[in-house]
């Protein structure tokens, strides 16, 4: 990183939006992005939030560049970045998924997919329009190995969302790291404390961050991608859990 981190813990939506403008994103991919980052302040996903304007101050992109859906079938489809952030990608395959879901199901691969933001956050949208989403994606190796040594995968989160007919989806979101880069970029994590979460159990998380890492690049190459499978549900399991549980509150839910 070239230049130092500006922290935006007092900054206001306008003012991001105005530092994203000047960065020369057009005024889709300002509000898509302060959207995101609202949301995530929200939710308490700090290391996500608005600070991550600062962070994309100090990153090469292409402004300009804009996803492209290079394969388009009823049960499958490619997406290539392009250059483009993979906030604005999966911003356009959420879009694109809701407006014309699947018969029954449908994988999507999008290639060139970095940074990802919040799994959590595409997932809930693609299930308040009533489809279950299960999403997962790749980053920079930032993981090592529980024993030690270089990083290996990325932290790799995994990220499910399922409807209710009551409105209120379950929304699972979890990285395969004990902190997030995010809380590194932040300053409330040094970059050691960035290992697979668990303590003596570590080599379960570090399990699924490398299935994790070789599915998305088994299905969408090298890079930093993102693998999203939706599908239309044929039962409501959430309202039988949220009765279960009573006023215990599920992930997902309002803090």
């Amino acid at each position: 990183m070239a230049r130092r981190i500006r922290r935006l813990a007092a900054v206001t939506s306008e003012e991001a939006g105005l530092r994203l403008q000047a960065l020369g994103l057009d005024d889709f991919a300002v509000a898509a992005l302060v959207a995101h980052f609202e949301d995530a302040e929200r939710r308490g996903k700090l290391g996500h939030g608005l600070s991550r304007v600062g962070w994309l101050e100090t990153v090469e992109f292409d402004p300009v560049a804009r996803p492209e859906r290079v394969v388009a079938e009823d049960a499958f489809e490619r997406w290539h970045g392009r250059g483009a952030l993979g906030y604005l990608v999966l911003e356009e395959i959420v879009r694109a998924t809701t407006a014309a879901p699947p018969v029954r199901s449908r994988v999507v691969v999008a290639e060139g997919c970095f940074p990802s933001g919040v799994l959590g956050y595409w997932t809930r949208r693609l299930a308040e329009a009533g489809l279950v989403a299960v999403l997962t994606a790749t980053s920079p190796r930032r993981l090592p190995h529980p024993d030690g040594g270089r990083p290996l995968t990325g932290t790799n989160p995994l990220a499910i969302a399922v409807p209710s007919s009551d409105g209120r989806p379950v929304v699972t979101d979890v990285s395969m790291g004990a902190v997030t880069h995010g809380d590194v970029l932040e300053g409330r994590a040094s970059p050691d404390e960035l290992v697979p979460f668990g303590g003596e159990q570590a080599h379960k998380a570090f399990a699924l961050a490398v299935g994790v890492q070789l599915l998305v690049e088994a299905l969408a190459g090298p890079e930093p991608g993102a693998v999203l499978l939706v599908a239309r549900p044929e039962h409501d399991p959430v309202s039988a859990l949220r009765e279960l549980t009573g006023d215990r509150r599920l992930p997902g839910d309002p803090r």
